[in-house]
């Protein structure tokens, strides 16, 4: 099989590795923020935790933060342009169609997934203008809630004052009409700091009507006292896209647009626009056995898009603003005479959503539905961090959640509505209270090894998007749903030395009321699903055998199956069966190699197994989506303040999706989304 080859090569290097390196070439301890939301060490954490650095961002030949992931284990997910990662999602232990509200993504710890479904703007977020990314996987739940089931992702932007007055200018040019441009500076003094950047992107897009326009900036100040740390960042964005859709494949009639006309399109009116802006407040206090955070945020997004369904269009525009307050306190224990920490905390947040939709961009003025939904989350939360003795940590830790939404739905009669739109509820409410646990145990096993166990309760509130569906009547409704509770179980061991770090775990994830779109065939809108499983394994290995040489290995073997239980009304049996989008292999294997001091280059690949395709719960459709491996790499070229960067994705120019949907309607036939083939991009950084 594919994934066997760089399994066995990155062996072979983990066997050279342990026999050339001295046992006490121990590495540092890294510093992360998403396991505590302090400042903290993850080494002595039982928790399952990747850090990508910031050398390992400039230096890949991923183009996007969910490229970038995907080349990690227990994370994978869905691209469906493939242009600059608009409508990705990013899938954290085999989530599938409901990945995005089942892995919490932050940055600069502040919550990205909504109450809506409309995913994250990962293009909003320049690879170059990140410092790191953590990955948390199977924990969060205690300290973030809702949502954060699968792990955490926290991308952590640059902060100002840390490399001393400094700017930057980055142009490329690149496949299907792409060009982009950035600019980055900072001033740092020797208390305060300021950072501003602005990015633009411009590409037609590898499939016809997929043309996608974003830019977006940002400003970051911060002003450190003895004691005190003060920081205020904006950031604003703005994407314009247009849509595709899928390519249509019904073998039993002789149709396959995949081969046809893979780049063309079914929607060439299609688009949808979005604006995003964010303002957020930190003040931290620093004292010997007290750490205080209090941050502030508002954030605010509007949103439009236009379908014509075949002459039935459909135009809505949406608004959302979302404020957030969220103090925590950390209370260390050493002057008490024992080591470890325990960190309360509260968070508030506050969504007001409101919704215009109409059969025509034209009648916005009159919609046909007016939604309005205002949701509030609670919380109080602990989590307390023991070290018994030198070589043992414990962490425990709860959180108490209450969840309100109250929905109304205006419905206008007498505007213009040629769409057929009808009527549905006026109004809805929903109250609810969740908990989450966590109780974990790490063991230190020698100087270079360490094992550790953990088990954990998550649970996910649906989304407003999720509520507010269709009827079997054809009428608009708010569709109440259970609360989504989940068990997460797991083992792990690691091993680290200064020039190498191994690591494997094994998890099983039992879910309980999964939120899911059910199948028009099988009914209509959302639905608590039966009890599904998710276990499998993940393991990953870094290591630098050479000066000049680094090399790095994920493997994620994942099951998801329905446990017992059927859909529709209790006519399809589903018991047993493999959750759709789900692989059960993915391999990432990456190196690189520095010629000189000037030159480098990075290369990795990836494999993804098939996979069953969205609504084939029953797993009988006949078709899945074939397996793929995808090789990118990204030659550096360094002179004076410049660097002059290629890049080629999909090198051996592989013909696949990672995206396909069967039809609720028309047996045999499904749609999918093809992604570009071999394509390149060429950049030019100059410092200052």
């Amino acid at each position: 099989m594919k994934f066997l080859v760089p399994a066995i090569i990155a062996g072979c290097a983990f066997v050279n590795l342990s026999q050339a390196q001295d046992n006490k070439d121990v590495a540092a301890p890294e510093v992360v923020v998403t396991a505590t939301r302090f400042e903290d060490t993850y080494a002595d954490k039982p928790v399952s935790v990747t850090v990508i650095s910031s050398e390992e961002i400039r230096n890949s030949p991923a183009r996007t933060v969910p490229d970038l992931l995907a080349t990690r284990a227990g994370i994978g997910g869905r691209d469906l342009y493939g242009n600059n990662g608009a409508q990705a999602s990013v899938d954290m232990r085999g989530f599938g169609a409901a990945a995005a509200q089942n892995t919490l993504i932050l940055v600069d710890g502040r919550r990205q997934n909504d109450i809506d479904i409309s995913g994250v703007q990962w293009s909003a977020i320049p690879l170059d203008f990140i410092e790191r990314i953590e990955i948390v996987r199977g924990s969060g739940s205690v300290l973030y809630g809702d949502g954060a089931v699968s792990g955490v992702i926290n991308i952590i932007t640059r902060k100002p004052g840390l490399d001393g007055d400094r700017a930057s200018v980055t142009a490329g040019v690149g496949s299907y009409d792409t060009y982009s441009a950035r600019v980055d500076g900072e001033l740092a003094g020797n208390s305060v700091g300021l950072r501003v950047g602005g990015s633009y992107y411009d590409s037609h897009g590898y499939r016809d009507n997929n043309e996608n326009t974003q830019s977006a900036a940002f400003a970051d100040a911060r002003w450190t006292a003895e004691q005190d740390d003060f920081s205020l960042r904006f950031a604003g964005a703005r994407q314009d896209l247009r849509l595709p859709a899928e390519r249509a494949v019904q073998p039993n009639i002789g149709v396959n647009q995949l081969e046809t006309d893979r780049r063309g399109t079914r929607t060439p009116n299609d688009y949808t626009t979005r604006d995003d802006g964010s303002l957020q407040f930190d003040w931290t206090r620093s004292g010997d056995a007290l750490t205080s955070i209090v941050g502030l945020s508002y954030r605010r997004k509007e949103q439009a898009s236009y379908f014509d369904f075949g002459g039935f269009p459909d135009y809505r525009e949406v608004d959302l603003d979302v404020f957030a307050f969220t103090p925590r306190l950390r209370i260390d224990h050493a002057g008490a005479g024992f080591n470890g920490n325990l960190v309360i905390g509260l968070d508030w947040y506050y969504w007001n959503y409101h919704l215009d939709q109409a059969a025509s961009v034209a009648g916005i003025g009159q919609p046909v539905h007016k939604v309005d939904a205002e949701q509030q989350n609670g919380a109080l939360y602990f989590l307390e961090t023991l070290a018994p003795t030198s070589t043992t940590t414990v962490t425990a830790g709860a959180r108490v959640e209450w969840f309100n939404i109250d929905a109304t739905d205006t419905f206008d009669p007498t505007a213009p509505n040629p769409s057929f739109i009808n009527g549905g509820s006026p109004q809805g409410q929903q109250s609810e209270r969740q908990h989450a646990l966590e109780l974990g145990l790490r063991q230190a096993l020698g100087e270079r090894w360490a094992g550790y166990a953990r088990g954990s309760r998550a649970f996910r509130f649906a989304t407003v998007d999720e509520l507010y569906e269709g009827s079997s009547a054809f009428m608009q409704e708010f569709q109440f749903l259970r609360p989504q509770t989940s068990a997460t179980y797991e083992l792990g061991m690691d091993w680290r030395s200064r020039f190498a770090n191994a690591r494997v775990g094994v998890f099983r994830t039992d879910i309980k009321d999964e939120i899911h779109l059910d199948p028009f065939s099988f009914g209509i809108g959302n639905t608590n699903l039966p009890e599904s499983r998710r276990e499998g394994i993940e393991a990953e290995l870094g290591t630098r055998p050479t000066e000049k040489l680094d090399i790095r290995l994920a493997y994620t073997y994942t099951e998801a199956e329905f446990k017992e239980g059927a859909i529709a009304f209790g006519t399809v049996d589903v018991g047993g069966k493999t959750v759709p989008l789900v692989p059960r292999h993915r391999v990432s294997l990456g190196a690189g190699y520095r010629f000189t001091e000037a030159l480098r280059v990075d290369a990795t690949a990836t494999y993804v197994s098939s996979q069953f395709m969205e609504n084939d719960e029953e797993n009988t459709f006949g078709a899945k989506i074939p397996e793929y491996m995808v090789t990118d790499v990204r030659l550096a070229y360094e002179v004076g303040r410049a660097t002059l960067a290629l890049a080629v994705n999909n090198l051996f120019d592989e013909q696949y999706y990672n995206y396909a949907v069967t039809s609720n309607v028309t047996p045999g036939r499904y749609g999918a989304y093809p992604l570009p083939e071999r394509n390149a991009f060429l950049e030019l950084k100059v410092r200052f």
